[in-house]
């Protein structure tokens, strides 16, 4: 059964304080699409943070991408974190740069040319919706534009794990949808999605999604399908 992500018995804390994630136990199928629920405070954001390696965990193992992380080298995680696309829920733009450079940043980070950098980025601005705002700033971007350009900024590297923190929480219904056909749009193209959501609308817009549900830094999987996943149909 192929899986991108495994956790096993993990733990967090921040520093002496106690846990904030307790004994997760899941496995994330390749390919899958899988929303992250639970109340403020369940533990949502430090999920996210070990997934795309913010943080690593105070006790137990994580296995990503078929590697155990609990032996890799520091200097290893670089390599691994070039094959997860994040969208941060306060988008997290630099904001002296354009919405093209911000979504060709990963590229150049990366070491691609100029040349190589221009055409895969215009093709993501059009792919967003956002052709004609190339040149402007964040600055000058609706929260629904900055946040398709966060999404662009994602997935310019066709990450094989895609993260996104609230990604409609900042947006209208309909903008909402059009940023979950972009999502899902990726998900068709193999990468393996994990949505951070308080709303229950694109949970519902979205048959065949599974659910990770946090209570307290629990997970809540009475019926054991995280624990032995589906592999997901292409």
């Amino acid at each position: 059964m192929a899986t991108i992500a495994e956790f096993d018995r993990v733990g967090l804390r921040y520093g002496t304080g106690a846990e904030v994630l307790r004994d997760l136990d899941f496995r994330l199928a390749r390919g899958g699409f899988y929303f992250l629920t639970g109340p403020s405070g369940a533990g949502k954001t430090s999920l996210l943070k070990l997934l795309y390696l913010a943080q690593r965990p105070t006790r137990g193992r994580i296995r990503l991408f078929d590697e155990e992380l609990s032996e890799a080298d520091r200097d290893a995680l670089p390599a691994f974190r070039r094959r997860i696309g994040v969208v941060f829920q306060d988008f997290r733009l630099i904001r002296h740069l354009s919405a093209f450079d911000n979504v060709a940043l990963p590229l150049r980070i990366a070491g691609g040319s100029e040349q190589e950098v221009e055409g895969p980025v215009r093709e993501m601005l059009a792919w967003v919706g956002l052709a004609d705002r190339a040149s402007a700033r964040p600055a000058t971007l609706s929260g629904g534009e900055q946040q398709r350009v966060a999404i662009a900024r994602a997935v310019i590297g066709r990450p094989e794990l895609l993260v996104a923190d609230e990604p409609t929480g900042n947006v209208d219904a309909a903008m909402a949808t059009r940023i979950l056909h972009l999502l899902t749009a990726m998900n068709r193209l193999g990468t393996t999605v994990v949505v951070a959501t308080h709303d229950l609308g694109i949970i519902a817009a979205t048959p065949g999604a599974q659910l990770i549900r946090l209570e307290n830094g629990n997970l809540v999987d009475p019926t054991g399908a995280l624990r032995n996943p589906p592999v997901a149909a292409r």
